[in-house]
């Protein structure tokens, strides 16, 4: 029984959820709720991702994953790797494990201007901030330039973490139409003449045009330099994402848009070419927006460890690290024909699909009727997982649409997984032919935080 002297507390049970409406207005006073409750409003457009509780099953080993994007590294030479740790620590550990720059080591960001040469980029180091992966980058070039309110433009389907970070910064995301060539020119400048008949610029346009994620599509060369006139004639930025593009199939570089454009800020990873697991990636920026960037930087993380970088500068400068590209992109592509074979194979009819030439991710339409995110419990129980859509979307759009990805399981693994959906799928299809939609599971819609599950 509460003592009589003690104010009344509000109910325990309330949550983050409940805490984020009443500072957003829905009717809750705020003053009610416990300090640890009383979050900001933009916190209302951070959700978690919505596969994350699934995956806690879809992890066991008996199930195969087709839904993260997780990068292969069996290939890594790893004890030469460990050779390379052990002399880092030992040689050069009094500067690999201290506070360092928070534009990141000189010697990496000159090393960075080196790989994305291989993509025709003439970048200059002193433009180049290195982040703890290029979500970081994103989103803090999300903070310095989003106000809430703002449009940003970005291709429909778009990358998850992307659409977090808008969310969680309050911007109005505004889908731009691809085809299996990339991004439309027609749809982008539709898009801007009805925003500006509004009085409105988008701050920037998001875009992913090398083996996109999820899509799996490349932008057209014809194309590039259609968009960046389009976004120049309507004042509009380009953020240009680009971690799979040497990850290609087929032996042809793709021009960054960076190389067409020295204002376009360009965005890199080593995640996909390297190591995941070290978190380094890189923005390059104008000089006016690198202030700017490395200012965010220093409030976010102070500065990016030094030790990480540094492994990663080590391995650039001792290691044929575009033959280990190619390798990677090698095994990616034995695993990419895998996954469109046992499509092609298994699918029931009504099914299509995306053929990359490159990167992690196919993207698979199915018949009408059948909503990906309702049927994503019933796959994990058939022990098959994928990322549905509709996170794909800021809109509540793609619910006929999910992302497969190839780049993780073994080939043997990808076709049975395909061969278990396509099993999932048909009974989904019985559902539909008999009741004329599917059986519906309530999970949360739009973007979600991103995790190693959607990446």
């Amino acid at each position: 029984m509460a003592s009589p002297d003690r104010p009344q507390q509000p109910d325990a049970r309330r949550t983050a959820a409940g805490a984020a409406a009443a500072a957003a207005g829905e009717g809750i006073d705020p003053a009610l709720l416990p300090p640890t409750e009383r979050f900001a409003t933009r916190t209302a457009g951070m959700t978690a991702s919505e596969i994350r509780a699934l995956f806690a099953v879809a992890s066991r080993p008996e199930v195969v994953s087709l839904a993260g994007g997780m990068p292969n590294l069996a290939a890594l030479p790893l004890q030469s790797l460990a050779s390379e740790v052990a002399e880092l620590v030992g040689v050069d550990g009094m500067t690999a494990l201290q506070y360092g720059s928070a534009q990141g080591v000189p010697q990496l960001r000159e090393q960075i201007c080196e790989v994305m040469r291989e993509e025709g980029i003439e970048g200059d180091p002193n433009d180049v901030v290195v982040t703890v992966g290029s979500q970081m980058a994103l989103d803090l070039l999300t903070r310095i330039f989003v106000d809430p309110g703002d449009v940003v433009l970005a291709e429909g389907p778009s990358y998850v973490g992307a659409l977090g970070s808008f969310a969680a910064y309050q911007a109005r995301v505004v889908h731009v139409a691809m085809d299996s060539r990339g991004l439309v020119p027609e749809r982008l400048h539709e898009a801007l003449d009805s925003l500006a008949r509004k009085g409105i610029t988008p701050k920037f346009l998001y875009t992913i045009p090398n083996f996109h994620n999820p899509a799996g599509v490349t932008l057209a060369h014809e194309r590039r330099p259609r968009i960046l006139d389009l976004c120049r004639r309507y004042g509009v930025m380009v953020i240009e994402d680009n971690p799979y593009g040497m990850l290609g199939f087929t032996g042809e570089v793709h021009p960054a848009l960076r190389s067409y454009d020295a204002d376009v800020i360009y965005l890199g990873s080593f995640s996909k070419t390297f190591a995941s697991g070290l978190r380094v990636g890189w923005a390059l920026v104008p000089p006016l927006v690198r202030d700017r960037l490395v200012l965010a930087a220093e409030s976010a993380t102070l500065c990016p460890p030094s030790f990480t970088q540094m492994l990663v500068s080590r391995y650039l400068s001792h290691h044929d690290w575009r033959s280990q590209i190619k390798t990677f992109s090698e095994n990616y592509r034995e695993r990419r024909d895998a996954m469109l074979a046992a499509l092609e194979t298994y699918l029931p009819e009504g099914c299509s699909w995306t053929v990359p030439d490159g990167g992690f991710f196919v993207w698979l339409t199915v018949p009408e009727g059948v909503d990906t995110k309702a049927m994503l419990p019933r796959a994990v129980t058939a022990r098959v997982a994928y990322a549905s859509g509709t996170g794909f979307y800021a809109d509540g759009f793609g619910s006929r649409q999910l992302r497969l990805s190839f780049c993780y399981p073994t080939p043997e693994r990808i076709t049975e997984g395909v061969r278990r959906l396509a099993a999932v799928l048909e009974a989904e299809l019985d559902v539909v032919r008999t009741f004329g939609t599917s059986a519906r599971t309530e999970l949360a819609r739009g973007p979600q935080t991103p995790s190693p599950d959607t990446t």
